[in-house]
């Protein structure tokens, strides 16, 4: 894909990041807006509602829909127009098995290269996301987990692994959205303590188990059972 085939997210570093132009800020507030929930799955994202809400032309709007389509998160066809994404349970269930592989395997890298600043880094984090918890603010919890995660990884100083990481964390919220999570009642889910501590300990073993679990457990928070086909029964519903 060319350079200018599509919108880039802006830089991973805020304090490092070049001033946006416009179609980057509108980009990065429709990505923000589904990623927060705030815009819910099969959302319709019309072009000239956008273009006025944003005062700017269609074109810029269209370019930044399509870099959204790239991430997996918005969908784009003929007469339907762009969408946010709704994940089907199939891609759900790909996309944290893809985890699973990426981010247990990528903890040896991790380990040896993790330095004290970047462990704080992760234990602020870590902090903030068992505060909005114990809050009950999900929706806030959830962006910090995949902060976190994307934060992780960062230290192994592979950028490719960060960039396909990003996007598997982006279509993860719209999964959670659609299916539902339980996972603030999970054990592993309570925060990465446990994680960093394994971490800090070079205990490589035992980090990628806990990796693992945690992930699974995350996914098994999630309803993937089929929804029934069959029709109601009215009167059984509302004999009451």
């Amino acid at each position: 894909m060319s350079k200018n085939a599509s919108v880039k997210p802006a830089p991973k570093k805020a304090d490092n990041a070049e001033k946006l132009t416009k179609d980057e800020e509108i980009y990065q507030q429709i990505y923000s807006a589904i990623i927060d929930h705030q815009l819910a799955p099969d959302t319709k994202l019309p072009e000239d509602a956008l273009a006025e809400t944003f005062n700017v032309s269609r074109t810029i709007i269209r370019k930044v829909l399509l870099g959204l389509s790239h991430e997996g998160i918005v969908t784009t066809a003929p007469k339907r127009g762009a969408r946010v994404a709704h994940p089907s349970i199939k891609e759900g269930k790909e996309v944290f098995e893809a985890r699973r592989i990426i981010e247990v395997a990528t903890l040896p890298a991790i380990i040896k290269k993790i330095d004290g600043a970047s462990l704080n880094q992760l234990r602020d984090l870590n902090k903030r996301q068992i505060a909005a918890q114990k809050a009950q603010d999900l929706k806030k919890a959830i962006r910090l987990s995949g902060k976190f995660h994307l934060e992780l990884i960062l230290t192994s100083e592979n950028n490719s692994l960060y960039d396909y990481l990003r996007k598997l964390i982006s279509r993860s919220s719209l999964i959670v959205a659609v299916y539902g999570s339980t996972q603030q009642h999970l054990p592993s889910c309570q925060g990465h303590s446990e994680l960093l501590d394994l971490i800090s300990q070079k205990d490589v073993e035992q980090s990628q188990k806990w990796m693992d679990d945690h992930l699974i457990d995350v996914e098994a928070s999630l309803d993937f059972s089929e929804p029934s086909k069959t029709s109601p029964n009215f009167k059984e519903l509302f004999s009451s």
